[in-house]
């Protein structure tokens, strides 16, 4: 089988999925799995099409970056051992920042990953491991080649009102500025748009990417005009641990008064905060929906309160609000949190059908809403597999 290996590549853990390329890039993975508990325990688990299941012990220690290569070094020859005839033709990694250079994938060599490695301050979180991967796979298959897709990309589209701070013109010309990110997820479900709302894909959409990692996005004619994300992926909705948008007076106060340093600024915005910090109970939605304790309402609310407000902020960037759709791990599962949503969302027209709702049907706009309402589940995967076929014409 000839396919494209997909590389998510994280602090702790490394997603991939095989696309057979044969006799047409498959639209979804022959394999997909992770390998998780990198720099503990790490273990590898998969899935494959039959939906099979696999599941393992990895050996790898020493370093970060002997851990990421020896986790590879396991996958790889896990992979050959599960399919012989396998022949790996491309790597297609998911990059989260390709700040102003990069509008559209790029075939990886080490002067782009230079390049990349700037944006490492932007996205510490992702961007390190992301690049870890990547000369990862040079060391280990140096003959296959490699394309980088961008979180950011999707929103090069945006005009330049919609990603200027108020800032200094000195500082915005070093590149301070909205980036945006979950860029592959929006690529893939605005893509599917026209089939899931009809006419009203080429209108005033807004697609909540919904996960441990949250944001919003505008469209109209399907193309992106603003998002909640800004410079950083810290920016904006409540996520599962990070703040989501914070008044800049607050950290001054943390700096100044409570003596905390960057490093514990960081922690505190990216670890600390969000669904776990507000409940104290945790930052999966699940466990908290499942819990009757006062403070998990309260996260849940707040959660939901912050993306109406979104909504009513992104309907003023895109001219009104003709779809409304939901997508990843909290908007394609949790009903709930949809519902809460649609009720603070009223105002402007969007009303849902309960029993649509609690099946996750497809659409779930009520009759009388004057928003099309849908659910359209993410592949991020997909998307990366897609570009990567199509830039090196495989």
């Amino acid at each position: 089988m000839r396919a494209v290996l997909v590389i998510n590549a994280g602090s702790s853990s490394l997603k991939f999925a095989l696309f057979a390329t044969e006799p047409e890039l498959a639209s979804s993975p022959a394999l997909s799995g992770q390998i998780e508990g990198i720099g503990a325990t790490p273990e590898l688990s998969a899935k494959d099409a039959l939906g099979q299941r696999f599941h393992e012990p990895v050996n790898a220690s020493g370093s970060l970056d002997e851990q990421h290569r020896g986790a590879l070094t396991h996958l790889f020859g896990w992979l050959a051992a599960h399919n012989p005839a396998l022949d790996i033709v491309a790597a297609g990694h998911r990059i989260v920042h390709g700040g102003e250079l990069h509008s559209a994938p790029v075939r990886l060599n080490e002067s782009v990953l230079r390049d990349l490695d700037r944006f490492v301050a932007l996205a510490p979180l992702h961007q390190p491991h992301n690049l870890r991967a990547v000369r990862a796979v040079t060391t280990l298959m140096p003959d296959i080649p490699q394309v980088g897709c961008f979180d950011t990309a999707f929103h090069r589209t945006q005009p330049a009102l919609a990603q200027a701070f108020a800032l200094p013109r000195s500082i915005t010309a070093e590149g301070v500025k909205r980036y945006g990110f979950h860029g592959l997820s929006y690529d893939y479900v605005a893509r599917q748009l026209p089939e899931v709302v009809g006419e009203r894909s080429g209108g005033a959409v807004l697609i909540a990417h919904l996960g441990n990692g949250a944001s919003m996005c505008a469209l109209r004619d399907g193309r992106s005009v603003a998002s909640t994300m800004g410079f950083t992926a810290v920016d904006g909705l409540m996520m599962g641990t990070r703040t989501g948008s914070l008044d800049p007076g607050v950290l001054l106060y943390l700096l100044e008064q409570k003596g905390m340093d960057a490093k514990a600024l960081t922690r505190l915005l990216y670890k600390e905060s969000g669904l776990l910090g507000v409940s104290g109970i945790s930052q999966d939605m699940r466990t908290l929906l499942a819990s009757d304790a006062p403070a998990a309402k309260e996260a849940v609310d707040l959660f939901c309160y912050r993306i109406a407000r979104e909504i009513g902020s992104l309907a003023a960037a895109a001219g009104g609000l003709d779809a409304l759709v939901f997508t990843g791990g909290i908007g394609e599962h949790a009903a709930p949190v949809r519902a809460q949503v649609a009720t603070l969302s009223a105002w402007l027209g969007v009303k849902i059908d309960a029993e649509a709702n609690s099946a996750h049907a497809r659409r779930i706009d009520a009759p009388d809403s004057r928003v099309a309402v849908a659910i359209v589940p993410t592949n991020e995967e997909g998307m990366i597999a897609r570009y990567t076929a199509e830039l090196l014409a495989l």
